[in-house]
């Protein structure tokens, strides 16, 4: 999992993110769900800016999914979308900033 995430300036998780690289991020709904005594049924990934997503897990809460690609100072965000099997429905983004690193 990488190191790099971070709050920007207005408050949002971000990440730095090598356009060469391929690297695996990931959601972190297991204590919330455990709160709530429920479970993932399922999930969903989203992405924009020019990035590529495979390898999708949900392994006790934490979904992952690898992210590559990404063109040097073009925004890019990665999604993640929840359903539990309770009925609730959470979505969470990780903005990317790709640069050479």
């Amino acid at each position: 999992m990488t190191d790099a995430i971070y709050k920007d300036g207005q408050g949002r998780m971000s990440a730095i993110k090598d356009p060469q690289s391929t690297l695996d991020f990931s959601f972190d709904w297991s204590l919330w769900l455990a709160e709530a005594s429920d479970t993932i049924s399922s999930y969903v990934f989203t992405e924009s800016g020019g990035v590529t997503l495979s390898n999708q897990t949900n392994e006790s809460g934490i979904v992952t999914s690898f992210v590559a690609g990404g063109t040097v100072g073009t925004p890019a965000s990665l999604a993640c979308r929840i359903t539990t099997a309770g009925g609730r429905v959470d979505e969470r983004t990780l903005q990317l900033v790709i640069k050479e690193r």
